[in-house]
């Protein structure tokens, strides 16, 4: 199988409302989330983006261990009876109140899914939103999730590989089959396929670590720098430009995401100037997805006057109408 094609991209902005809170937010708590997506719509955001967690187990300073997977000094912002909503229905959601966001995992635990039931819920999101999903995926960082799943953390890199494999497979072939360890099938159609071609972008998150890098080369369209490549994802996107290279792959159109540093004035505004002043050389570097960390108001035209100037000087510096 073949990743999904890479073409020339378009310098996006991304910004993540909060799928999650550390109590529950009672009835009619969620609707901010969903005003907040089509404010974003309204605005001119380029790229929605949802987190993933299926359960927690009571260890969460694994979260701040790198050896584990996490994050040095990071804190899980919840405490483990946080309420967390599944991306693949938030997006789904989402995809029902918008028009032109794309709209992203960042990122979905993908190997706690089952390959064929995830390859049909992400083609399905990919028809009805008329071609808007990204996934971005990784192995999470938290042993008490796969527990939970019946899956074996010790392998988790190889079986997000063997998901990511499947998934392109049905995505890709009219008439698909299989063999391997755990699943083995002949003659499986899977319908519909992605409107996207080559399938839904796989967007690989995680430190340039070699079965890291491996991924991206076999499955990625994009990577989501974590750890201290986050600080210099500049430096990684090099290295995987020469990966995929050596693979016999273009490194032509293949996506980066990039947090942008937000600035914020006396009354909670967003310092335009000083915020997006790095756009520009960051594109010319070959970061494609800024991701900005926003307090986006809860209400739906609040938040759509504040993103809207956001989104228009972020064009203007893109280049872009």
């Amino acid at each position: 199988m073949t990743p999904h094609s890479l073409v020339d991209v378009t310098p996006a902005l991304s910004i993540q409302p909060l799928n999650f809170a550390a109590e529950d937010p009672g009835p009619g708590g969620w609707r901010p989330l969903l005003d907040q997506a089509r404010a974003a719509d309204a605005a001119g955001i380029d790229r929605l983006v949802v987190s993933d967690h299926v359960v927690f187990g009571e260890n969460l300073d694994a979260y701040g261990d790198p050896k584990a997977g996490g994050l040095e000094g990071g804190r899980q912002p919840t405490g483990p009876d946080g309420h967390w909503l599944d991306p693949l229905v938030v997006l789904s959601m989402w995809a029902a109140l918008t028009t032109h966001t794309r709209l992203m995992t960042g990122i979905l635990i993908a190997g706690l899914r089952r390959p064929a039931n995830l390859a049909k819920a992400a083609a399905t999101l990919d028809v009805l939103s008329e071609g808007r999903l990204d996934l971005g995926v990784g192995v999470g960082w938290q042993k008490e999730e796969y527990e939970a799943n019946g899956v074996p953390h010790a392998h988790r890199g190889a079986r997000l590989d063997q998901t990511l494999e499947l998934c392109q497979l049905l995505w890709q072939e009219q008439r698909a089959s299989y063999e391997g360890d755990e699943v083995r099938f002949d003659g499986i159609h899977a319908m519909p396929k992605p409107l996207q071609t080559g399938g839904v972008p796989l967007w690989i998150s995680g430190r340039l670590n070699d079965a890291v890098l491996a991924r991206i080369v076999r499955f990625g369209s994009g990577w989501i720098p974590w750890g201290d490549d986050a600080h210099n994802p500049v430096a990684g996107l090099a290295r995987i430009r020469e990966a995929l290279e050596a693979a016999g792959r273009s490194s032509e159109g293949f996506q980066v995401t990039s947090y942008l540093p937000v600035r914020f004035d006396a009354v909670g505004r967003v310092e335009l100037e000083p915020s997006l002043a790095p756009v520009p050389a960051m594109i010319e570097a070959g970061i494609t997805d800024f991701r900005a960390t926003l307090p986006l108001p809860d209400d739906l035209s609040a938040a759509t006057d504040f993103l809207a100037p956001v989104a228009q000087a972020f064009r203007r510096l893109a280049g872009r109408p």
